[in-house]
């Protein structure tokens, strides 16, 4: 074999993480960034996933058969999902949860797509991944559009006049600021400046430098959460008091370890609730059982949302549908199952139904706080 033959044997076998799998178990796929830059949202959606077929296997199973989970690291990178996708769809599974990040899910879509399989996206918003129309693609999470008209609506209560959009050129980020954008046109808000940072920097004294000259009363970085808690860091340390608002990829309690408590003491974004804040009985039932196993929760909703997507694959498979086509059908006329974030259910795109977006404030101890409806 090759050096390159080597390497990517290497990688292919780096990107699964062994599973204990019988011979009549029902596979069903997981796909998350163990490693990278996400590793921690990854590592939640497998505890998450994982507790939940334990917890079927220990009821009896799925119509008596056993589930088991196959689970492949993506790596938050779009190049790695795709190889990720590839192995998930000749391992045999029935069904794939995943990814988070758009641009990581969407580099997998076709792949799972050509494949047969039900894939169901947790932490990918953008709009365009349901636009295309894939049969058997579907999202617990909610899209960029929605995300936008929250914060259209957030910006106007706020009473803010003059918004500066910063945006990092990924396919999630980028949406929603161009969809917040429309929206505050149409509102008569200012747009006074609009431009895109580098990810993965460690210094953006001189975008925020542009950003202060535009003179606005209100920054929307629609970015991830550990650029967002550089900007706000460095905001700090230039002595720059505006106010800075994110999007839901900015809800992680990382944001507050890179950042600081201090900087990020006032900083508010919008978001589905958080799985504290999650008030269903089943919510609470889980949370009970994930403390128990982990001594912890969930740090972010969108591994909860990789919960979801199991709730459904579990639903869809005790009603005999266990057929990508079957499954499929099923779930776009799914409404009101019960899961871990509230109540589920599909439109005909994959979409799902529902509004879920609350706004949260970062108090002085770095604590998440829900705001008041």
């Amino acid at each position: 074999m090759n050096v390159v033959g080597r390497w990517f044997g290497i990688l292919t076998l780096a990107l699964f993480v062994p599973v204990a799998v019988q011979a009549g178990d029902v596979k069903i796929g997981l796909m998350c960034p163990l490693t990278g830059k996400w590793a921690s949202e990854g590592q939640d959606m497998k505890n998450i996933v994982s507790l939940l077929v334990d917890e079927a296997n220990a009821r009896g199973g799925v119509n008596g058969r056993k589930l088991a989970l196959v689970v492949a690291d993506d790596a938050g990178d779009p190049r790695t999902a795709a190889l990720a996708a590839q192995k998930l769809a000749s391992s045999g599974v029935v069904a794939v949860i995943g990814t988070y990040g758009s641009a990581v899910t969407e580099a997998s879509q076709n792949i799972l797509d050509e494949a047969g399989l039900v894939q169901i996206g947790t932490g990918s918003t953008s709009v365009r991944l349901t636009e295309k129309k894939l049969p058997l693609f579907f999202r617990t999470c909610p899209r960029d559009d929605a995300q936008g008209k929250a914060a259209a609506e957030a910006i106007a209560r706020g009473g803010y006049k003059a918004v500066a959009l910063l945006h990092d050129n990924s396919s999630y980020a980028r949406g929603l600021a161009e969809e917040t954008r429309a929206l505050l046109d149409k509102a008569g808000i200012r747009v006074v400046f609009y431009d895109a940072l580098t990810p993965g920097e460690r210094d953006y004294t001189a975008i925020l430098t542009k950003l202060k000259a535009a003179t606005p009363d209100l920054v929307f970085f629609t970015g991830y959460y550990p650029e967002t808690g550089m900007l706000l860091r460095q905001k700090k340390e230039m002595g720059w008091p505006v106010p800075m608002m994110g999007g839901d990829a900015a809800n992680h309690q990382d944001l507050v370890t890179i950042a600081g408590a201090e900087a990020a003491s006032g900083y508010f974004f919008i978001s589905p609730p958080l799985p504290q804040d999650m008030d269903s009985p089943e919510a609470a039932a889980f949370l009970d059982t994930y403390r128990a196993r982990h001594q912890s929760v969930p740090v972010s909703v969108w591994a909860v949302l990789a919960g979801d997507a199991f709730k459904v694959i579990e639903a869809a498979l005790a009603a005999g549908k266990d057929k990508p086509a079957d499954m499929a059908a099923w779930l776009k006329q799914l409404k009101n199952l019960p899961g871990l974030s509230g109540s589920l259910g599909f439109d005909a795109k994959g979409d799902r139904v529902g509004e879920f977006y609350r706004t949260y404030t970062v108090n002085e101890k770095g604590v998440f706080v829900l705001q008041a409806r």
